[in-house]
């Protein structure tokens, strides 16, 4: 899990002036709406004793622990002790950590890290965001597995003709070969595009997007560590642009949040149905993934056989990498040792203005000591 990207937490629905406890790269965050609308993200413990913010309330542009009364607002800064009176000082180590937040397409992101704004990671672009022609739905499931392998299971060309039926046959074609992939990079990541054959789509409602047995056009790429785009071309006029976010609870639950985007089949009156078969889709893969072994992916390519497949999936662990030798991986091993004994805060950017903080930002395995794991 690492530190420094863009991260899906919530559905925006569910974000109100009612405090909302959410977990994140094994961190407990609290979201609420301030008095004008506007969704923040805060660490979730209160730096006097412990408190959980979410048991509390808003008032007004704070949100108030349960324990003592104590307010943050939207920036993490406390506001106030009531046990003070209203003439208290309120020392500056009493802040929390605050992250930068952007509300898109029906989900609550947050930036996770302490990079300055002109040294973080965009936020993965969505280009059919506004655009006329296009509709979108949105989707969230859990998974009980390690994210990277939710990632790796959709830049995997291979897996479609094996666990989703409608995507392949099932391996009963005696001339199958998985096609060619066309890799590409990008700053932040690498994916391909491929021509498949394919067998007509069973649903009545939507098999005229591919009424035969063919070819189309699919592939998918990763975006950071765990920020997906898969797209899906039916002809050259009909299409799903997807964008996935699988959101690290920890390392071994993940929560999927798909932006799911067409330009056919646009009356509202299919939202649903589209849904369902999102959902059927994703089932075949929850079934495989949480079956996995091991859960986490292992450090090095010679514990796993690779083929010519696999070229995106090696891209992506090449990449993990590089994000290693920056030190922005969590020494999760470490968090876990300490559960109970020490209450941990994703760094946020103020850490870059503010040195006293009450709470320690979350450990993180240094470039050699990636190194060295990677070597064992």
């Amino acid at each position: 899990m690492y530190i420094n990207f863009w991260h899906a937490l919530e559905l925006a629905t569910n974000v109100t002036d009612k405090p909302l406890k959410v977990e994140v790269l094994g961190q407990p965050l609290v979201l609420f709406r301030d008095s004008k609308g506007q969704p923040h993200a805060l660490s979730n413990t209160c730096t006097h004793r412990g408190g959980s913010l979410a048991g509390g309330k808003v008032n007004g542009d704070c949100v108030a622990c349960p324990y003592h009364g104590w307010e943050f607002n939207g920036d993490g800064q406390c506001t106030k002790i009531p046990s003070l009176g209203r003439e208290g000082k309120i020392p500056p180590r009493t802040r929390i950590d605050a992250y930068p937040v952007q509300e898109r397409c029906g989900l609550i992101f947050a930036f996770l890290g302490d990079l300055p704004e002109a040294e973080r990671p965009p936020l993965q672009a969505i280009p059919e965001e506004g655009q006329e022609g296009w509709r979108y739905t949105v989707h969230t499931w859990d998974v009980a597995c390690n994210y990277e392998r939710g990632v790796e299971n959709a830049m995997d060309p291979a897996h479609n003709e094996f666990v989703h039926p409608t995507h392949g046959f099932s391996g009963e074609r005696d001339d199958y070969k998985t096609p060619d992939i066309e890799l590409t990079r990008t700053d932040w990541g690498a994916g391909f595009m491929a021509t498949f054959f394919a067998p007509s789509l069973p649903d009545p409602k939507m098999k005229h997007l591919k009424p035969e047995i063919g070819t189309m056009r699919a592939g998918s790429g990763h975006h950071g560590p765990n920020a997906m785009w898969t797209y899906i071309h039916f002809t050259e006029t009909s299409m799903l642009h997807q964008y996935l976010w699988e959101t690290p609870l920890d390392d071994s639950h993940t929560r999927v949040f798909l932006i799911n985007y067409r330009n056919h089949l646009l009356d509202p009156a299919l939202d649903a149905k589209i849904g369902e078969r999102n959902m059927v889709v994703a089932s075949q893969d929850v079934a495989v993934l949480e079956a996995i072994e091991p859960t986490i992916t292992p450090n090095d390519m010679t514990h796993e056989n690779m083929t010519v497949a696999d070229k995106a999936i090696v891209a992506y662990r090449e990449a993990l990498k590089g994000w290693d030798a920056k030190g922005w991986r969590i020494d999760s091993q470490a968090v876990v040792r300490n559960k109970g004994r020490v209450a941990y805060a994703i760094p946020s950017p103020g850490r870059r203005n503010h040195k006293s903080w009450a709470l320690d930002a979350v450990p993180l395995v240094t470039g050699a000591q990636s190194a060295q794991a990677a070597a064992e």
